[in-house]
């Protein structure tokens, strides 16, 4: 016990104190959303691996899915790496970096208003990305709790408490720059914290070629077929799929997520944060998927498949037996994935309800100030922070939905209604704001029947309405009909403001001398 409070004071230390050391780099709207622009690239690179992956992918999406697709689960977090990373850098890192600051854009509603000239679309995302992101943040506790629980014994509400208020303190503190160094810090500590659990898990039955071994000889649910769950797909191909669209591709269209671009120092810095944060994906995300694949050795299975506990019990359940210093790196680890998610999207949050709710709606005859605008940000962080550890704690008292079901819906909702425009945004001239509000509509209106008939315990006979009612599909449903219909939209509505458009696509003209080791002289 002693150890694994050791732990948890240094770790809390550090980060604060980060929070005091950037507190002077936070005193304006630039400095404290989006660190003066000035971030690095391994900064950037571990902000943006770091707000990916949440003690929700630890505890709820790998003891979920590995239980459920055994080692295939692995591939999710191979789709999150060359997906959710690699794919994403390039996509959308410059041209987000070089039109964001173009248009003088802290967040995304604002990049929606100024990109399709729309305030009510600003005023729309707004209130999406508060509502979405709330459950999200809720699972982020719910969680890390349940590691806090095993580990120390200390009730959920106390850990929910604690995680709430000293994440605060350095957010509300440091900015987005006190987010970025300790994104950072917990990065390193996912690294090594999870290459360490992998292995000591594997050593319990005798190596991977005996865990696989051990795996191969249990019976999927609803098949005679022994070995699916290390087989290279697993039981349900189809289910696989859905989950690595979602989780991977819906990165794209996630403000907290898109908002890393936003903040690149440089060109170098997106070359470089390509490689790092693709590279930290394989190892922690890749690590998680591929741990939670051999959770059907540590648990006993229900009646009706499921794993006695619940499926958040099952990655906590692996890990009990461990050996205190293990599963005091386990906490830590599990913190480090929480406390930075948590950050990015209390500051999000926080920054999009101010920029885009507050000044528009009840500021429209003066202009706040700087420092009036950081104060109002510091109070809605406190303010988030506390909806979403009141929401947690009910929730938790609650059996109705586990961890991926909640991050499921907030990921549908929130990719749903903002890929496609955004992604499109920066590319094509000709997409019309009709086409940005049915991809909001479709978006949260698919998340949300999802999310109703759920909760109303509705039963379809068509396996195809099943098989999309389950949230993780219908957020990989909304998002690719949003992909597929905006551009159809766009050829069949008139173009509009074509003068305004072209002015915003002219950053994208810019030229740059540069020296002849970044580029060849054909001449």
């Amino acid at each position: 016990m002693f150890i694994k409070i050791a732990f948890l004071v240094v770790f809390f230390a550090v980060m604060i104190g980060v929070g005091i050391y950037c507190r002077k780099q936070s005193t304006d709207v630039n400095g404290f959303v989006l660190g003066n622009r000035s971030v690095g690239p391994w900064l950037t690179a571990f902000a943006f691996g770091t707000s990916y992956f949440s003690a929700v992918i630890f505890v709820g999406y790998a003891g979920q899915f590995g239980w459920k697709f055994g080692m295939a689960s692995t591939w999710i977090g191979l789709g999150n790496a060359f997906i959710g990373s690699l794919l994403a850098w390039n996509v959308l890192g410059r041209r987000t970096r070089v039109m964001t600051q173009h248009l003088d854009t802290a967040t995304m509603p604002d990049f929606f208003m100024k990109r399709y000239d729309s305030k009510a679309l600003k005023i729309a995302a707004a209130v999406i990305i508060f509502i979405f992101l709330i459950p999200y943040t809720a699972s982020l506790y719910n969680g890390l709790s349940r590691l806090f629980k095993m580990a120390f014994g200390i009730p959920y509400e106390y850990c929910v408490i604690a995680m709430a208020v000293l994440t605060g303190i350095y957010v509300v503190v440091g900015g987005y720059m006190a987010t970025a160094i300790n994104d950072f810090i917990q990065g390193i500590i996912m690294i090594f914290g999870i290459v360490a659990v992998i292995w000591a898990v594997l050593r319990i039955n005798g190596g991977l070629g005996s865990t696989i071994t051990m795996l191969s000889q249990i019976q999927a649910e609803g098949t005679e077929m022994k070995g699916a769950f290390s087989s290279f797909f697993g039981p349900d191909i189809f289910g696989l799929i859905g989950v690595v669209i979602l989780t991977s591709l819906g990165t794209w269209g996630l403000p907290q997520m898109v908002q890393k671009f936003y903040a690149i120092k440089s060109e170098k810095s997106i070359s470089t944060g390509t490689i790092v944060s693709t590279v930290f994906a394989i190892i922690v995300a890749g690590g998680c998927y591929f741990l939670g694949g051999f959770g059907r050795l540590f648990g006993e299975a229900g009646p009706d498949g499921k794993p006695v506990g619940g499926f958040d019990s099952v990655v906590p359940t692996m890990l009990e037996n461990l050996s205190p210093i293990l599963i005091g790196i386990v906490v830590i680890l599990v913190l480090s994935a929480s406390m930075s998610t948590l950050s990015s999207l209390v500051l999000t949050s926080s920054s999009v309800l101010t920029i885009d709710f507050i000044e528009p709606i009840f500021f429209k005859k003066k202009e706040l100030g700087e420092k009036k605008k950081v104060g109002i940000m510091r109070i809605f962080i406190v303010f988030f922070i506390a909806i979403s550890a009141i929401i947690a704690i009910i929730q938790a008292k609650s059996p109705v939905m586990f961890i991926s079901q909640m991050m499921g819906v907030s990921w549908g909702a929130l990719a749903g209604a903002f890929l496609a425009p955004f992604m499109y945004g920066l590319y094509m001239k000709r997409v019309p704001k009709v086409a940005v509000w049915i991809n909001f509509v479709l978006g949260v209106g698919i998340s949300l029947a999802s999310f109703i008939c759920n909760m109303a315990g509705v039963k379809f006979a068509s396996p195809v309405l099943t098989y999309f009612q389950s949230p993780i599909n219908a957020g990989m449903a909304a998002m690719i009909i949003g992909i597929i219909i905006t551009p159809i939209i766009a050829a069949i509505t008139p173009s509009k403001d074509v003068e305004r458009v072209e002015q915003i696509f002219s950053c994208y003209k810019k030229t740059h001398t540069v020296s002849s080791k970044h580029s060849i002289d054909e001449t």
